[in-house]
């Protein structure tokens, strides 16, 4: 198997993932970590985790951290929280 081809099939793997975490922080205008993965129950914390990571790094999804130590997972196009700082997981 060629470099690409591994890397076409790592992206395949990661869609379901993808579409299943932004439908579900879309579907809650914005949530933290915890329910997020505690919503996607037959995933687990580290596989939300990886993909938030992931995500936030492509810029699809912001992370922010609240004023009681969650770190909140948004849409870029979502009004941020009040007292919050961006992070990068």
């Amino acid at each position: 198997m060629s470099e690409q081809q591994g890397e076409d099939l790592i992206m395949a793997s990661h869609t379901p993932v993808t579409d299943r975490i932004l439908g579900a922080v879309q579907r809650t205008h914005g949530c933290d970590l915890d329910t997020l993965t505690n919503s996607l129950s037959d995933l687990s914390w580290s596989q939300v985790f990886l993909e938030v990571d992931r995500l936030s790094r492509d810029g699809q999804v912001l992370v922010t951290f609240d004023t009681v130590g969650r770190y909140m997972i948004r849409l870029p196009e979502q009004k941020e929280g009040s007292a919050t700082d961006d992070v990068r997981l």
